[in-house]
């Protein structure tokens, strides 16, 4: 058993949750309004599929826009797939919910990020890694982290 609740973690599921009922509801009912998506992906994520021509052009990340036209959106538990027109070339994607790093709705002013710790520090997830004790709060070592709060306000004009 963990030492310590890792609300990081558990947030990241619930936004992630979030984009999910969102784009099930696009997936049912079309984009509602002027709504419309910027979503930013990690395209090194391995379970991210794309075409070769947009991996080489976009190595590490990805903005992607679902507005005027899209296709195909299929959501599932880990992900969404959807067809983009990229200059006239229609490309189907498939992006992981782990590999989101951004998702915004500017016609709302609603956005989220998503903060991913470094590959070589520990992830809390080893039973077995050092922990330490501060201030009556276990946080696993490599984890400490100035906190940073953002108010939904920041979004609004």
């Amino acid at each position: 058993m963990s030492r310590s609740i890792d609300y990081g973690k558990l947030m990241h599921q619930a936004m992630r949750g979030l984009i999910q009922r969102v784009l099930v509801g696009v997936q049912d009912n079309g984009l509602p309004g002027m709504h419309h998506f910027f979503i930013t992906f990690d395209t090194k994520h391995p379970d991210a599929r794309l075409a070769d021509w947009l991996k080489e052009r976009y190595p590490s990340e990805m903005t992607v826009v679902m507005q005027h036209w899209f296709d195909n959106l299929e959501v599932t538990n880990d992900g969404f797939s959807v067809t983009l027109n990229f200059g006239d070339a229609p490309e189907n994607l498939y992006i992981p919910y782990d590999a989101i790093k951004t998702f915004v709705d500017p016609s709302v002013e609603f956005g989220l990020r998503f903060e991913t710790p470094d590959d070589d520090e520990p992830s809390g997830d080893d039973p077995d890694e050092d922990d330490d004790i501060t201030d009556g709060i276990d946080v696993p070592e490599g984890e400490r982290t100035d906190a940073e709060v953002v108010s939904l306000d920041s979004f609004r004009k």
